[in-house]
């Protein structure tokens, strides 16, 4: 008769604590090492597509760089001709004017349309999917639409104004054909496709707002005026801050509105930095230029993340 053998005992291999493979275990068992590999892919993603491109064009602003031809170290005075260049001059004016009004009036329209949405509404759940359908479709199939509409022979809002009576002619007003009018219809159209984002993050303030606020107040006879500004209002206030400077950091460095719609005209009027930089440096092939010109944003960005940051802080 066989007897089976007798299992034999696998003795655990021990391994000293002081040895290499110890040391390495514990150290990516460490909260901090494990923080850091989480947030590595994030931070390789903004050294190669943000500081790199950004050291680039530091290298490119301060060099004479033609398209095909290296350049050599020129110091400020890329900087120095632009502040003589008028077209340059007329960019700047025309950045202030086009980001002031468009973040003015897409607060103003996203306040009230938020309050509007957070109201009880019949398919409020798709009225407020609607909502969102001119900041999700891509901006130059939605500016190619625009371009359409404002088309100086089929104009479709000249055509509705002139049966309106407020037109002589349905080709009285030549929108993207005359200054003033083309600067105003590049408004129309970054206010049209940025109100869904200040609407939809208004009303997630709105919505955070405790109800009992404003049961208190009617108790004490507030209106619905005075509910607003001395509740809604002041609880809201940091959200407009963040979502106004995201607004005014993305709407100083727009490009596809005004590319496709005007690409800066007529006469410079419409110019911005994005699109003045992509002439000079892309079209006209004067890259140390063209970066310069990209380059003078920064530092207007920076002014206005911090005073916007500090109204933050004190809030």
């Amino acid at each position: 008769m066989i007897t089976p053998k007798s299992e034999e005992k696998v003795l655990p291999i021990s391994i000293p604590k002081d040895s290499p493979w110890q040391r390495l275990r514990a150290y990516f068992q460490r909260d901090t090492t494990v923080g850091y590999l989480f947030i590595s892919p994030a931070l390789l993603l903004l050294l190669t597509l943000v500081a790199y491109p950004f050291c680039i064009a530091l290298y490119f602003s301060v060099s004479n760089t033609m398209v095909g031809v290296p350049g050599s170290f020129v110091g400020f005075r890329n900087f120095i001709n632009l502040l003589h260049n008028d077209i340059f001059l007329q960019t700047l004016q025309n950045s202030f004017i086009f980001t002031s009004v468009s973040v003015f009036f897409k607060t103003i329209l996203g306040l009230a349309l938020a309050l509007l949405l957070n109201q009880r509404l019949w398919f409020k759940k798709f009225i407020r999917g609607a909502v969102l359908l001119p900041f999700v479709i891509p901006t130059a199939l939605s500016t190619l639409g625009w371009w359409w509409m404002f088309d100086s022979l089929y104009s479709v809002v000249n055509w509705t104004l002139y049966h309106l009576g407020l037109l002589r002619s349905p080709s009285e007003l030549n929108w993207l054909g005359t200054p003033y009018l083309a600067m105003a219809a590049v408004i129309i159209v970054n206010v049209w496709r940025g109100l869904p984002f200040f609407a939809i993050s208004i009303l997630a303030g709105l919505v955070a707002i405790p109800r009992e606020l404003y049961e208190a107040a009617e108790t004490d006879g507030a209106g619905k005026v005075s509910k607003f500004f001395y509740i809604t209002l002041p609880l809201l206030r940091p959200v407009l801050v963040i979502v106004v400077l995201f607004s005014t950091i993305f709407t100083l460095s727009d490009f596809n509105i005004v590319y496709v719609l005007t690409r800066g005209g007529p006469i410079n009027s419409t110019h911005l930095f994005a699109t003045l930089a992509n002439q000079v440096g892309l079209v006209s092939g004067n890259i140390g230029e063209g970066a310069a010109i990209s380059l003078f944003l920064f530092p207007i960005l920076v002014i206005i993340v911090y005073f916007q940051l500090k109204m933050i802080r004190k809030e």
